[in-house]
Order: C-alpha cells, then structure tokens, then sequence
C-alpha cells in the first residue's frame, strides 16, 4: 500500500505505549481472594546488596542519594529476569493500581486542554462535580486561587491537580458561557469510578457488542450489567471487543470466560516453580452458554484479554476475529514495600486449555522482547497474513481438533488485515489534533442544540445536515493546512464520520460515539457480516 510508511509512523507510538503499559498493568495475580495488593513479607536470605548500600552511605567519598542508587538497582536486577517485572516507585504506586481497582479519588471530570483551558467535556454521573454543579462546556480558569489558563499546564499537571485524598476540597473558578462573571464551586473529592466497559449495545436487532479495555476488580460486574440489558434487548449474538485491551486482573478475564463455557471446562491453568499446578474451571452457571460469540484481538490485545481469547479458541465456544495478539502470558504477584514503593514480580506463566502457552521468547532481553513486537510490524504482519512466521512454533490442537500455535500470541481464526483505504497526505496531515480540535470547537458552539439529542442515529442525522466537511476544510485552511481534492477523494468520508462521532461523543459520551465510528471499523464490520452469515446459513 502507498501509504503503508505514514501509516506505521501512526501507530508505532501506539504500539511502544501498549508495549509499556504491558509491562505495567497487564496479567496481575491478586493472591487469595483479597483484591487488595498483597504486602507479602519474605526474609532475605544474603544481604550483601543491603550491606554494599550501607558501606556506601557511611564510607563513600561523596555525598549520594542512597535511596536513587537503591532504586537504579532494583531496577537493573529486575532487567536480568522477564520484561514484565517491574518497579514502581511510591509516588506512582498509587495511580498505577487505579487500573486494577477500577477507581481513583477525584472530582468526577472528563476534561481536554486543545484549547490550553481546562475544558469540561462531561461530568460522571452521580459524582462530585455533577452534585456541585460543573456543567460540560464550563472552562476552570483557577485551580484553589492558581491561574491555569494559558499556561500551557499538561494533562498531568491538570489531573494532579483535580485529583486527591477523598473527602479534601478543591477550589475551582468556572468560565460559563453567558454568565458575567467566573463561578467558584468548592468541590469534596470522592470514589471516582474508572470504567473498564466503554459500551454495551446492539449492532443491529439480533447481536450485542460489549468493549473490555481492560479487566479490573470491577469489571466483572460492569460487563454482567452489560450482558443482561443486550439479552433482554433481545440479543442472540455477541461480538466482544478485546482491541487494545492490555490485560490486568486474571480472575475478572476467568470469570468473564465462565459466562460462555459450559460446566467443567479448563478455562486456564498456572504454573511456576513456587506455585503448584492450578486450573480455573467453568462452573456451568453463565448467562451465555449458547449462541454465537466472536471476539476482536489485534497486535494490542494482552495477557489477561489473550487468557479470554485462549479459552473461547481452544474450547471451540467462539470465533477470534482480528489480528495476532501481543503474546503475553507471565503473571505477576504484587509487593509492596515499607516505604509505599511497589514491585510486580513474575511468579507463574499461564496456559491455555490445550496447554499452549502464548508468551513470546524473552531470553535475549527486554529492549530485544519490544523491538522483535516492532519488527513485527514492520514486517507488514498488520497487512497480510504470514503463514511463514507460525513455522517454527510448537503446534497444539482445540477441543474439536483444530491446529493452533503456541508462544506467539493468540492467532486469529479470521485475519482482518489494518484498512489503509481511506488514509491520504491530507488525511495524515489533519488526523494528529485538527479533527478532534474542530469536533471540540463545533461542540461548544452549538452545544444549546446538540444537548438536544438523547439517541446518536438521531444526533448523527442532524449532523448530516450540517456541511461538516466544507466547514471543516475552510477550518484546516486557517489552520496552514491546503485544501486537497484529491486527498478529500480519497479520505474526506473517513474524515466526516470521524467528525460526527467526536462531536457525538462530546455530547453522548461513549454512547454516542461507537455508533457512529463502526462505520470505519471494518474489523467490526466483518465480524457482523460473518454472524449475519452463520445465521443465514
């Protein structure tokens, strides 16, 4: 494809991000049923590391930071052992549990800063902003009597300072269009709940979709509220998203699996040389036992997600429907130490019912481990299938008898290659901030009519109506980009429905942006054709 270089420039920031995240979040074993991290105490056994700092810290013949040379050495030990242990420093533990609890302690916000203004783009619903009285479109101007607007203050920064202890007070000055004056809300922090199941809706009459970006303590429940409104919509097919999804809690990716299997099935099983042999079985009480289910995995897709992808593939009970997983099968055992700083530490690997499992080799270290994921792509893998690269990997079979591979990721039975079709110069040029900053602008401009929508078909006809392209075009000119015709052939479709569904999501969160952008999900789409096939024949 012409466009195949500007598009891996796309996605290769992406894809050394979910490399990172990975390492971070992904295939955390919670011991016991206690899902809180454990602070698991072990006697050392040789203290020559300890008594080295010690050495140092009285004898050395300059001053150092003792705890830094401590830090850079754990840190250089875990590189001896997998990619996937790792260290967390005290003042990031905690906002990197918020993933695997499924919440944080904030004000209740989703914001942008395109603008350099704190924007409010919604409120969760029952949270404290929404109490209080923030409204989407209010613009924080200060943040307890510090000016933040204009000061080109980061998403961090912004989040830092929002988030806090519950039950402590920030002070916020609002800008709201029409009023004379900045408004002051004084808002009590609270329990924040991060959503692990960005929606829950049907795709057509007969079959449900449900999209996991990753598994948390909470995301069990979430995902059973979702299954149970689909099935009382009358849903008899279900499509799960697992795309991007790096993993996190293996007990919430077990249960999900449980709701599709039928009673005494290997779900997974984990081993490691500290811990036995342990197998999760279906129990024969889920809410979806029959009818049809595929699940979406790409090169995003990791270990807690391939465990359910694992189970489903090798116990014939779905259809995979994508691009080849990452290939992360380590688990990690949390510790936390006495100084509020925290390691994950592989223990086990996990396998999948046929006894396959799906880490990818790690022996030549872990800058090696994420640059073979890159010359993974490079080697056009999101474009076309390649049978050459499953040659070498050892061979297993489903239930029913079907071949699959092991230490290479999940294999998709159905390759959907990465659509390419609609991206142009033009297309590549405008994608990086332009179209969501406009989406944004638009949104604030009309937000008194858009509010006015409930349903996202009904706000999409609206906006159909509304010349979104040609005004976008007159936008990305005053913006130094050129108008494009032959670039707007090629991808002004892709570029309108992309408008359309960032400004329905201003409006409908989540809700009203999945209905819209399926249409450029041709991944999405096959799976649809594919179920309305089976059911035809």
């Amino acid at each position: 494809m012409k466009y195949n270089n500007s598009i891996r420039n796309i996605y290769i920031p992406l894809i050394i991000a979910v490399s990172v995240c990975a390492g971070l979040i992904a295939g955390i074993f919670l011991p016991g049923n206690d899902s809180r991290i454990s602070k698991s105490s072990i006697r050392t056994k040789n203290d020559k590391i300890p008594t080295m700092l010690n050495i140092i810290q009285s004898r050395y013949v300059d001053s150092v930071d003792i705890n830094n040379l401590e830090e850079t050495g754990i840190l250089a030990i875990l590189k001896k052992l997998d990619p996937h242990s790792t260290y967390i420093r005290a003042k990031d533990l905690k906002r990197a549990n918020e993933p695997l609890q499924g919440n944080f302690d904030g004000i209740g916000i989703t914001f942008n800063l395109l603008t350099d203004t704190i924007l409010v783009i919604g409120t969760i619903p029952g949270g404290p902003s929404e109490k209080a009285g923030l409204m989407p479109g209010d613009k924080i101007i200060y943040v307890n009597d510090s000016l933040v607007a204009g000061k080109g203050i980061s998403d961090e920064a912004a989040m830092a300072m929002l988030k806090g202890p519950r039950g402590t007070v920030v002070k916020l000055k609002i800008l709201r269009k029409g009023a004379n004056d900045l408004l002051t809300f004084e808002i009590t922090r609270g329990k924040i709940p991060l959503h692990t199941i960005d929606i829950a809706y049907m795709v057509n009459e007969t079959t449900g979709f449900i999209k996991i970006n990753n598994f948390a303590v909470t995301t069990y429940d979430e995902f059973m509220t979702g299954l149970k409104s689909l099935k009382e919509k009358g849903m008899n097919s279900l499509i799960v998203d697992l795309r991007g999804n790096p993993g996190g809690v293996m007990e919430t990716a077990i249960r999900i699996a449980n709701q599709f299997i039928e009673k005494g099935k290997l779900i997974v099983y984990t081993q490691g040389r500290a811990f036995p042999k342990t197998e999760a079985r279906s129990t024969g009480d889920g809410l979806f036992e029959k009818g049809d289910l595929v699940l979406l995995i790409d090169e995003y897709t990791a270990s807690a997600s391939e465990i359910l992808a694992g189970a489903i593939q090798d116990n014939d009970r779905g259809t995979i429907i994508g691009r080849r997983s990452f290939g992360k099968g380590l688990v990690q055992e949390p510790f936390v130490f006495s100084d509020g700083s925290g390691l994950r530490l592989t223990v086990a690997r996990y396998y999948t019912p046929s006894g396959r499992s799906i880490q990818k080799p790690y022996n030549q270290g872990s800058e090696k481990y994420y640059e073979e994921f890159i010359e993974r792509l490079n080697s056009s893998e999101l474009f076309v299938q390649d049978s050459s690269s499953l040659k070498n990997l050892p061979e297993f079979t489903t239930a029913g008898g079907r071949k699959l591979y092991g230490e290479g990721g999940i294999i998709p039975d159905i390759f959907v290659p990465l659509d390419t079709s609609g991206i142009s110069p033009y297309f590549v040029a405008v994608r990086e901030s332009l179209i969501y900053r406009f989406a944004l602008d638009y949104t604030e401009n009309n937000r008194n009519i858009l509010k006015a929508f409930s349903d996202p078909y009904e706000l999409e006809k609206y906006l159909d109506k509304q010349n979104l392209l040609p005004k976008f075009v007159q936008y990305a000119e005053s913006k130094g980009i050129k108008k494009d015709e032959k670039g707007l052939k090629i991808s002004g479709k892709v570029i309108e429905i992309q408008l359309k569904a960032y400004i329905a999501r201003n409006i409908l969160d989540n809700a009203g942006f999945y209905p819209i952008w399926e249409k450029l999900d041709t991944t999405l789409q096959y799976a649809i054709k594919y179920l309305a096939g089976k059911k035809s024949g």
